[in-house]
């Protein structure tokens, strides 16, 4: 297929403006890009398959004539805002995209990021080309609540949700996923760092569990319509398959979607919205198993498979690998869940490796009384935060050159306050360093490889700033009350070395750890856009057009 540059209208006038650079390709200055467009009047109609009867009605919406019904049945139940039957209803694809499009528009104006107003004129009537001619559309959450009155400013798909082990931080999980599905987003959960419910309470008796706590989460998903129309919230949970817990995740869904068959074979109304489906638990989100390659090689070799107690690190019991993928795919077979998420794939195709791993747990940091090995001697890690929020210079870093295997002096970009936790481990060692982590933090072993605190044991050999030093003891503790953790960024190796109080450099009493930087998943949001291919194909000049094609995704990149 040949790739050439669209003939459409416009594509070689130069660019508008200079701040953001824009230019026009679909549009002309002076034409709406509505009048480039046939519109019509029509119907939007959904009924009942089982019945026939109207489960949605709204007469006269006006959308593109190139439109399918299936499209305007979508923007008209979803997309449009205001009461149905009421004067303050849209009625058009028209207000939808002017109220999205001008919002956005708007706000680049008051933010200075257009060169001039021919340049913000050209923003806005491009995107509103895109839309109409369905080349490209924004995420669920843009439609819902971008310029509608009385909405908030939630623009963001999805959103990585942290949960730590902690009645209080479990209940505020379904605080902000009851929020998040409300404005019309979806959240994700890995839910590894709960206890098991093999695991024992600090009061006595022995702990829920994750999957225990899954129903509660479950149904606030399937109560909460997202983004207050018909649309249900969208969720996905994650359990490490080392987890005690793993086969219950498994299994929860297989199991209810059974009893779901027999209710439906008895007369119940088991459909997707029946009214007796409810009862059926865990069916609002996707389930995830996240395995290593570890894992995978283990089921290869049909060895054994250790699930480890979350608070204390010991195996609580041992399966063999191949039997819980045998799991896995049986439970998948029978109901499409749980997934599969690859932990160590996801980590080594990472398209931005030197900004941390991809984890879905918890932000790896260390206590603030930590001592990190500088150029001015050991320093405590909240320090170096304070003197970071604080605009001072900070010192170098130790930090190992792992290409050169020397240990070099190397800038700290910068050090803050990650949040707080209850979970930690402290890792002493033979040389007196006693260091106190989130579980997750990386140690830098002395065969070139990272190791999670969580995971290190006695006698462990530990890349040392001169030497090595080894692993004397490692013990999970669990707080009565939270602590703040810290983290820093060290420029170019991403890491640096940690110290016994009366040690420095020369000594080789500090070892050298990974820094964490941004965490990719928890407690962030992603935006997602869609581009329609198909719009920028000419089938009978078979053709592709690339400038086209890349100008759309300028628009929504900026948008």
């Amino acid at each position: 297929m040949a790739m050439a540059p669209s003939s459409q209208v416009t594509g070689n006038e130069p660019v508008v403006g200079g701040r953001i650079g824009l230019r026009r390709r679909f549009t002309r200055d002076g034409v709406h890009p509505y009048d480039q467009v046939a519109w019509e009047r029509r119907t939007s109609r959904i009924t009942n398959y089982r019945d026939g009867s109207v489960a949605f009605e709204q007469p006269d919406v006006e959308v593109p004539v190139s439109w399918s019904l299936h499209a305007t049945n979508i923007l008209a139940q979803k997309y449009f805002r205001g009461a149905l039957g009421t004067p303050e209803r849209e009625t058009s694809l028209r207000q939808v995209a002017d109220r999205v499009v001008d919002t956005i528009a708007g706000w680049g104006r008051a933010g200075g990021y257009f060169a001039d107003e021919a340049e913000a004129a050209a923003f806005a009537d491009e995107l509103k080309y895109l839309i109409v001619t369905q080349r490209g559309a924004f995420n669920s959450p843009v439609w819902f609540n971008i310029g509608a009155k009385g909405r908030k400013r939630q623009a963001s798909a999805c959103f990585i949700l942290s949960v730590d082990d902690t009645m209080d931080s479990i209940l505020n999980w379904y605080v902000e996923e009851g929020t998040i599905f409300k404005g019309g987003s979806g959240a994700g959960v890995n839910l590894s760092r709960i206890r098991s419910s093999a695991e024992l309470l600090n009061g006595g008796g022995t702990a829920s569990g994750p999957v225990s706590f899954m129903r509660g989460a479950d149904a606030s998903a399937g109560t909460i319509k997202s983004g207050g129309a018909t649309r249900r919230a969208a969720k996905m949970v994650i359990l490490n398959a080392d987890h005690p817990d793993i086969e219950d995740f498994v299994w929860c869904k297989a199991v209810e979607e059974r009893k779901a068959r027999v209710l439906r074979e008895a007369g119940f109304d088991m459909d997707l919205d029946g009214k007796d489906s409810h009862s059926t638990q865990y069916q609002n989100a996707n389930n995830s198993v996240r395995v290593t390659d570890e894992f995978m090689q283990a089921v290869v070799d049909d060895a054994d498979w250790h699930l480890r107690a979350v608070t204390t690190g010991e195996v609580v019991r041992t399966v063999k690998a191949r039997d819980l993928m045998r799991q896995i795919s049986e439970a998948t077979w029978q109901c499409a869940d749980p997934g599969m998420q690859f932990d160590t794939t996801i980590n080594r195709w990472h398209t931005a490796a030197n900004t941390g791993r991809i984890n879905g747990s918890n932000p790896c940091c260390f206590v603030g009384e930590t001592l990190v090995d500088t150029s001015d001697g050991l320093i405590a890690i909240e320090r170096l935060a304070r003197m970071s929020d604080e605009g001072r210079s900070l010192p170098e870093a130790s930090s190992l050159d792992l290409e050169a295997g020397v240990v070099q002096r190397r800038e700290i970009i910068k050090a803050w306050i990650v949040g707080s936790t209850t979970d930690l481990v402290e890792v002493r060692t033979q040389k007196g360093i006693v260091a106190r982590c989130t579980p997750e933090h990386r140690f830098l072993t002395s065969t070139g490889e990272y190791r999670e605190a969580a995971t290190l044991e006695a006698a462990v050999e530990l890349r040392a700033v001169e030497g090595q030093d080894w692993v004397l003891s490692v013990e999970h503790l669990s707080l009565d009350e939270p602590v703040a953790v810290y983290d820093l960024e060290v420029e170019g190796t991403h890491n640096f070395a940690v110290a016994a109080p009366a040690a420095d450099s020369r000594s080789g009493c500090a070892v050298v750890v990974h820094n964490s930087e941004y965490m990719h998943l928890d407690n962030s949001a992603c935006n997602l856009a869609s581009i329609n291919l198909l719009a920028f194909l000419d089938e009978d000049e078979n053709r592709f057009d690339v400038e086209g094609f890349q100008h759309a995704v300028e628009m929504f990149f900026t948008a």
